[in-house]
């Protein structure tokens, strides 16, 4: 998906080249992003009886991890920055529990859990991936 002016946002899963200069430049969103596109796919099929439940849910908590690494990345320090990342990680969590839930529930057949939950755990690998390594790239910012 691109913006109206083909500027901004690549197609889900395109690779970035150049440096980070936006949160939409981070994996670790175009990731959650991905997954909130999915989550908001598949519960379009859940029973009228879980809107205000279960897909309220999943909606808010996909919502969340993205709009966290967003207010993140446009804080001033860094500490900041991956505080909100860490309450991403959370919804991140919170996701995969309502997935064992719609499972358990019979909304989603077995193997749409596994691609969910592979999307969710390589979307929580780049979080991790991200929270770990931005202590490290301003120790070095500072050195220079």
């Amino acid at each position: 998906m691109t913006t109206r002016t083909g500027e901004g946002l690549r197609e889900f899963g395109a690779p970035r080249s150049g440096p980070i200069t936006d949160f939409t430049d981070l994996e670790c969103w175009q990731l959650a992003r991905k997954l909130r596109h999915e989550v908001y796919r598949i519960t379009r099929t859940f029973p009228k009886s879980e809107e205000f439940n279960l897909v309220k849910q999943l909606h808010a908590a996909s919502v969340s991890a993205t709009s966290n690494i967003a207010e993140g990345f446009g804080r001033y320090h860094y500490q900041e920055n991956l505080q909100f990342c860490r309450m991403a990680r959370g919804s991140l969590s919170e996701i995969k529990d309502d997935l064992i839930t719609s499972l358990d529930e019979g909304y989603i057949s077995p193997e749409m859990f596994e691609d969910l939950l592979a999307l969710q755990a390589q979307a929580a690998r780049s979080l991790n991936g991200y929270i770990r390594s931005t202590p490290r790239w301003m120790a070095n910012q500072e050195g220079s």
